[in-house]
């Protein structure tokens, strides 16, 4: 037999069985079963090196004449047994038996009538080794006696080199597949329920109004909201309130059953969302949730009750959108809380919403073409070294009747209006003219523009930025760029070839509210982003929240593995400052650092405020002065 020819008939079909590999333990069995099948040989298994006491080889995988092969013995790479199986774990190198019989018989309880008729000739066995360092065996049984001459060993080697690195490939792959679940897990979902997150409820919402609204049916979405949450927290105690979050989340999923998923829609409100479904059917549901589940919960020594209260919103009744709905369900929340039975239907008046809506719409439209906006900032501090490092500009509407209007409010109104991409140009305008003007003024100091969705599907925008910094003379170092990761992904492609070229330009590029998104590890390798921001709200509870410190501290560590900077949202203490200081987190932005205040009180701000004369990381913190 030209055993040559075999091992390479063995190898040829290996690699096709490691190009099609879809996880290891299908790799490893498949691959015993060709080197039988293909190969011709009369037996193969796979074993993983364990590191205890006794050293055993645990079989993974294994093909051919094996029955009661594995039952009658403990398998070890322990020093002077195990023969050639054992000898290529220990050192590395392949080992061979020309003639298996004496060896099995040697090393096995085995009677040599019952090797001889297995057919075990011969016996070679081969370390699979990653990283340096041996995890286990391929060993091939032959069933002629004096077979694995040199050239056959060569390719049987080279095979279980090829072997060695499809696990190590897979186990890679299975890595990245985890890390990217996790992070999508952490986005989606609450850590400490384990519930979906507000993020994961708008989606679902949006998902069956779009749904529910062509076929014309209904939607109810029920809002409880644990009464004096917070009185309960400051007296027993973050773990406490923990502890009745949990239990109230527990009830509510076992309520709902199958089919129904109870949200956690903030830190103490849960949200149910009922497709199809009438408000009176809604309001049988309250009433039996006020009965089962907001019984008294039991934490340690006391009985706390949860004096919950529900809202009930409807679509289409009460709006058509899940922002609308998952408002007007929280006012009804509130509602509720003033009656004797503690849940109410949403009774607000929608014609008048609209109709306030819809003058704002116009109005808005108005300021920005009389430059009736205000342009403001906010500062960004160097954590390592307590230096002002820039600034995020921040638009506000001071309105002649309604006062300061809520940025949420009008940046929704720009969206449902199409206003927009006249706001950005304003933005952009303004910053850039200030950034001109601090320039002038030797303030060296970067200010970055908020870009939407809607701003990256513009395909002028890049060409209007590219004219800006041409008609002001401004280093590309002086303005910066923030987009919201779920911005980013509505379009990847296309968000992705938008920065590109604005990377061209030679600005910084921030991906803002990381965490609340969802985007692979893969898609943000190829961002050619500087840094990312982590949304405030997992910086505000990072110091009572297990899952948001989590969150904090692995996006700290995501950045930085990635070469980007991190810079923190929502700074509102000391005691965040420090903690992110400790995370190493580079940059940090909120009221600790500084309030939002108008850009042309900025150089005022920085000349009298102490950060700049804030020392060093480990020194002492001086008091801050804004």
């Amino acid at each position: 037999m030209n055993y040559a020819e075999r091992a390479l008939r063995t190898l040829s079909a290996g690699n096709r069985t490691l190009l099609r590999a879809e996880n290891e333990t299908s790799l490893l069995q498949e691959m015993c079963r060709v080197i039988v099948e293909q190969g011709g040989y009369r037996m193969a298994w796979v074993g993983f090196a364990q590191h205890d006491e006794g050293k055993t080889l645990r079989p993974i995988a294994h093909y051919g004449f094996e029955d009661g092969f594995f039952e009658v013995a403990h398998y070890t790479w322990a020093d002077y047994e195990g023969g050639p199986t054992a000898e290529a774990v220990r050192t590395g190198k392949p080992a061979m038996a020309p003639n298996a019989t004496a060896v099995i018989a040697t090393h096995l309880p085995m009677a040599l009538s019952e090797v001889a008729k297995r057919g075990y000739g011969s016996v070679a066995a081969f370390p699979l080794i990653l990283d340096g360092a041996t995890i286990g065996n391929l060993t091939i049984f032959a069933a002629e006696h004096d077979a694995f001459d040199a050239r056959e060993l060569e390719l049987l080697g080279e095979m279980s080199e090829d072997l060695s690195f499809g696990i190590a490939t897979l186990r890679v792959r299975e890595g990245h597949r985890r890390a990217e679940e996790t992070i999508r897990r952490m986005a989606f979902y609450d850590s400490l329920t384990d519930l979906p997150n507000r993020t994961s409820l708008q989606q679902e919402l949006t998902s069956a109004i779009e749904t529910l609204h062509t076929a014309h049916n209904p939607l109810a979405l029920l809002l409880i909201k644990i009464g004096h949450f917070q009185e309960i927290s400051d007296t027993l105690g973050y773990e406490e309130a923990d502890l009745l979050v949990q239990e109230m989340a527990r009830r509510l999923s076992q309520l709902a059953g199958e089919g129904r998923a109870v949200a956690r829609a903030g830190e103490d409100e849960f949200a149910l969302s009922l497709p199809n479904t009438s408000a009176e059917v809604a309001i049988r549901l309250a009433q039996r949730i006020m009965r089962e589940v907001c019984d008294p919960v039991p934490l340690g020594p006391l009985t706390v009750d949860p004096h919950a209260h529900i809202g009930i919103a409807m679509f289409p009744g009460h709006g058509n959108t899940a922002d609308a709905i998952l408002r007007r369900a929280k006012i009804a929340a509130v509602q509720a809380k003033r009656t004797v039975a503690k849940f109410a239907l949403y009774q607000g008046s929608a014609d008048q919403e609209c109709t306030r809506r819809l003058a704002l719409m116009s109005d808005l439209r108005s300021a920005i073409d009389k430059n009736e906006l205000q342009l403001y900032c906010q500062p960004k501090v160097s954590i390592s070294s307590g230096e002002v490092c820039g600034a995020e500009a921040l638009v506000r509407w001071p309105h002649a009747q309604h006062g300061m209007i809520a940025t949420g409010e009008f940046i929704t109104l720009a969206e449902r209006a199409g206003l927009i991409m006249p706001l950005t140009r304003w933005v952009l305008e303004t910053a850039f003219r200030q950034s001109h003007t601090w320039f002038e003024q030797d303030i060296r100091q970067p200010l970055s523009v908020n870009l939407s969705a809607q701003d990256l599907r513009d395909p002028r925008l890049v060409d209007r930025i590219s004219g800006l910094f041409a008609t002001w003379a401004m280093p590309p170092e002086m303005i910066q760029f923030e987009l919201t990761e779920s911005a980013l992904m509505e379009d990847p492609i296309g968000a992705l070839k938008t920065l590109q070229r604005l990377k061209a330009l030679g600005v910084e590029l921030f991906i803002d509210d990381f965490g609340t998104g969802y985007s692979s590890l893969s898609y943000l390798q190829k961002l050619p982003v500087d840094s990312l921001k982590i949304d405030q709200s997992f910086v505000s509870s990072m110091l009572t929240n297990a899952g948001s410190a989590v969150i904090v501290r692995s996006t700290v560590e995501l950045g930085h593995n990635l070469g980007l900077g991190v810079v923190a949202e929502g700074v509102e203490s000391e005691a965040q400052w420090d903690g992110l200081r400790a995370l190493g987190c580079d940059t940090a932005q909120g009221h600790f650092v500084g309030f939002p205040i108008p850009t042309e009180q900025f150089a005022d701000w920085e000349a009298h405020c102490q950060w700049r004369h804030r020392p060093t990381a480990g020194d002492a913190t001086p008091t801050i002065s804004h």
